[in-house]
């Protein structure tokens, strides 16, 4: 990939990774997390890991997108139509990532392409690869990672739970009614 495309595609990941903490609607805010998630899948993609690419699309982009969404929808997170999009928080982050960026554009001129054209190990990128490295070198932080992934739908089930029976009415039993003198 060019050096144009590359500079393209990360300027687009980090808009869309920006929307995913600037908008105030969850919903939108978890769809632009998918539109990174696929923007980074491409950034695998052109460092010949298919594999990788395949499984952040499959894993991340799918079933955890797809698990936010649920936890969206089960928590019923609202935004306040008074409250606007663009705080104090927001504008700090904002010139945070703007000071992190310059800090890392000076870093990236001033390397320049020097690890241009490097050769990429033997077998980089393939299934036999990316196995031997998860589940030799990584195996207790990948069993620690489902582990916390369900805690968070546990967690999300029992808050959603916790809601739906503290909102539940109890039926009244009805009253006879009472007869007042005048009524005949």
């Amino acid at each position: 990939m060019s050096e144009l495309w590359f500079y393209i595609l990360a300027g687009m990941t980090v808009a869309a990774a920006t929307g995913v903490v600037m908008l105030p609607n969850p919903v939108h805010s978890a769809l632009s997390l998918v539109a990174t998630l696929f923007l980074v899948a491409i950034h695998y993609a052109s460092l010949d890991a298919h594999l990788v690419a395949a499984l952040q699309i499959i894993v991340y982009a799918g079933a955890i997108m797809v698990l936010f969404l649920f936890v969206i929808m089960l928590l019923n997170l609202q935004t306040d139509p008074d409250e606007s999009p663009m705080n104090a928080t927001a504008a700090i982050a904002a010139g945070a990532a703007l000071a992190i960026a310059a800090v890392l554009g000076r870093v990236f001129y001033a390397f320049g392409t020097s690890g241009a054209g490097a050769e990429l190990p033997e077998g980089f990128g393939t299934t036999k690869a990316l196995a031997r490295v998860l589940f030799r070198e990584h195996t207790v932080a990948f069993e620690l990672t489902s582990l916390l992934l369900l805690v968070a739908v546990v967690g999300a089930v029992v808050l959603a739970q916790r809601d739906k029976h503290d909102a539940r009415v109890e039926p009244v039993e009805p009253v006879e009614p009472v007869e007042t003198e005048g009524q005949g």
